[in-house]
């Protein structure tokens, strides 16, 4: 019986796996998987055992043991609080941080490179070490803080000397290029995402060589802030481009312009095919629901405090997490 390193009652008794499991009303091998092994486990499911596990103070065995001359918390940088994708990367990361007995320090770089690395550097004396969400930085300069600050792990940027994880949304664009040919359009464009960002140019160049493969033409706009208020003007960009079939570099930027499209009169799927990125909450229940590429991102921020607490050995694993189009009411024929 697999035994975890929290005291689970006064008498000093640890909790172990078969406690979740009884309290949980599941197997022992399906707490397992649920805890290690996320994505092998259906939502609901998980979502009950990790509760469960949390209630009962239970520790993974063999997680790093926290030294006294550490802080036990592990900064997360992310670059816009208001975008919902990074929710799930932090929740995440707070419960694998929970599982070894720490917590997490949420740090806000507003998308600036020299903010990151300000904060960064001054978080040094507060985290043992930190997880980078999309960051700004150059490889380059990543490499330098890490060696002057904390142990890094980076998502959504791999990098030459360090641990990363990366969120592979450039074949969920591929996929929508093939989707929108499929309902005949030719003339796609892609609303870019701001310059520093690895993901989009690695996206733009995934979405040229599938549209080439399949004959079509494909344009693109910006680049654009990653947040709703650059919706405005992508909208005004695509209907001046004559394309019919519309790929978004994130679901905030999407969202918003489907919003510019039905105050121009412009219908959704019937005028444009809209296909955004990140498969946000509001993606559902927006008007027509938006067409968008769903990433796995609460398994991306375990991984990454999974990659930060690993040993040396283990640290040099950089994982690639797959992605798959979810295809709503956003995307139709494209017009005679």
């Amino acid at each position: 019986m697999s035994a975890g390193a929290r005291t689970g009652d006064g008498a000093g008794r640890t909790t172990t796996l078969a406690d979740v499991a009884a309290a949980a009303g599941v197997a022992v091998s399906t707490v397992s998987r649920a805890l290690s092994d996320p994505g092998r486990v259906n939502a609901v499911t998980r979502e009950r055992i990790q509760q469960v596990a949390d209630q009962l103070g239970y520790v993974r065995p063999g997680a790093a043991p926290v030294r006294s001359d550490q802080t036990q918390a592990i900064g997360v940088l992310m670059p816009d609080t208001s975008n919902p994708f990074f929710f799930d990367m932090i929740r995440g990361a707070q419960r694998e941080l929970k599982a070894s007995g720490r917590y997490l320090l949420l740090i806000d770089t507003e998308g600036s490179d020299h903010l990151e690395e300000l904060l960064l550097t001054r978080a040094r004396i507060r985290c043992d070490g930190a997880v980078l969400l999309a960051p700004r930085l150059t490889d380059a300069r990543i490499d330098a803080v890490e060696r002057s600050t904390v142990p890094l792990v980076t998502v959504n940027r791999p990098r030459r000397n360090g641990p990363s994880v990366v969120i592979d949304s450039a074949s969920g664009f591929g996929q929508a290029v093939e989707h929108l040919v499929s309902l005949g359009h030719r003339r796609l464009i892609y609303v870019s995402g701001p310059r520093s960002s690895w993901s989009n140019e690695r996206r733009w160049r995934t979405i040229t060589r599938t549209a080439a493969r399949l004959g079509v033409k494909v344009t693109r706009t910006g680049p654009h802030p990653p947040v709703g208020a650059a919706g405005t003007g992508a909208a005004e960009a695509v209907v001046n481009s004559g394309a019919t079939g519309v790929l978004v570099f994130n679901d905030m930027i999407a969202l918003s312009m489907l919003q510019r499209f039905a105050e121009r009169s412009l219908r959704v799927p019937e005028d444009l095919s809209v296909v955004g990125c990140d498969d946000v909450f509001a993606s559902a229940c927006s008007h027509p629901a938006l067409t968008s590429i769903s990433s796995p991102a609460e398994q991306a921020g375990r991984v990454a405090v999974s990659l930060l607490l690993s040993s040396a050995p283990a640290r040099q694993r950089s994982p690639v997490l797959p992605t798959h189009l979810v295809v709503r009411a956003s995307t139709g024929p494209a017009p005679a």
